[in-house]
């Protein structure tokens, strides 16, 4: 498993994802009094999932700001304030909710670099809970990275462990352009371990969670851990998968992907956004112009989500993304040539 880029002796403890993620902010806010948190409920309450907890008793409400129930409005503060100098982290409450943003986020943030010439920058985070698997419904249980990997001037996130949650939060904090990090819902509570002190993860770069020589999986966020729950399954039948946590959805890394699919023969794109114009699409069309084209054994396959909005009934929820299962079921198929 591919580590982030740190000092290997320092040490490292046990955290939760939320509790990575809360450390992280924490140690911004310490190190550096540009950095304000800025949402809907982040201050006493501690945030819709309770991720930035006592940061307001901490740093107090000049620095952890309470928002109005208006996301336009808000993220037009916080890109404002970027551009005034100040260095914001900006949650919604569910990433569903970016929908009523989307032109700050779009219009504004992304596209003010070009606009002013390169004169100016938007040093902006922009956290989003986002994910199945809650109960939450159709409004707030949706994955919109490709969304926004399909706009020029924002970098699009998905940390998929504690370690690289704060690893790339803190990254996100020091690159001079907008960042828009999906924290999926269902991994706040998940433990690992995590370095001690200021370290970032590369963005841009993936990591192989397991490597193996019959098909390539390449998934993202809660994707990840039901990829290597499948391999390990898969492993007992003699099929060895490799596994990358593609982490950085804009920049793509396509040279790990390249290079593993050269290796393997066989390719699995697993994500949790709708199938259609999905992440699993690009990085299909990126090995079919690649020299990686050649050393394909079998067709590419995609699992995504359903064409449906996600239900509430709990079964069904589940039917509407890929599971462990389906993802088992998927690569059986693919390494025994069945499709």
């Amino acid at each position: 498993m591919n580590a982030p880029t740190r000092n290997p002796e320092i040490q490292t403890r046990e955290l939760s994802y939320a509790e990575a993620i809360r450390e992280a902010m924490g140690m911004a806010l310490a190190r550096d009094e540009r950095v304000i948190l800025m949402g809907e409920d982040i201050g006493v309450y501690g945030g819709a999932f309770q991720v930035t907890g006592d940061l307001v008793e901490r740093f107090g409400p000049d620095r952890v700001r309470d928002t109005p129930i208006s996301e336009l409005g808000g993220a037009g503060v916080a890109v404002g304030a970027a551009l005034t100098g100040l260095r914001p982290i900006f949650e919604f409450q569910f990433s569903d909710f970016a929908t009523l943003a989307m032109e700050q986020i779009v219009n504004q943030a992304a596209k003010m670099r070009y606009m002013l010439g390169g004169e100016a920058s938007v040093p902006l985070v922009f956290r989003m809970p986002a994910g199945s698997g809650t109960g939450a419904a159709a409004q707030h249980s949706q994955s919109f990275e490709a969304w926004f990997g399909h706009v020029p001037g924002l970098k699009v996130l998905q940390p998929s462990t504690p370690e690289d949650a704060k690893g790339l939060l803190l990254a996100a904090l020091e690159d001079p352009d907008p960042v828009v990090v999906f924290e999926h819902k269902l991994l706040y509570k998940m433990k690992g371990h995590v370095p001690d002190g200021w370290y970032t993860t590369p963005i841009g770069k993936a990591a192989v969670r397991r490597e193996g020589r019959d098909l390539t999986i390449v998934a993202s966020a809660i994707m990840v851990h039901r990829a290597l729950a499948a391999a390990e399954k898969l492993a007992e039948e003699g099929i060895d998968v490799e596994v990358i946590d593609l982490r950085s959805v804009r920049p793509i890394d396509y040279e790990t992907i390249i290079a593993s699919v050269r290796k393997t023969g066989r390719l699995i794109c697993v994500y949790e956004g709708v199938r259609t114009l999905g992440i699993g699409a690009e990085i299909s069309a990126m090995i079919a112009e690649s020299e990686a084209f050649d050393y394909l054994d079998a067709p590419i396959l995609r699992l995504g989500g359903v064409e449906a909005p996600i239900p509430y009934n709990p079964e069904l929820e589940k039917a509407a993304v890929p599971q462990a299962p389906d993802i088992e079921a998927a690569a059986r198929k693919l390494a025994r040539k069945e499709v």
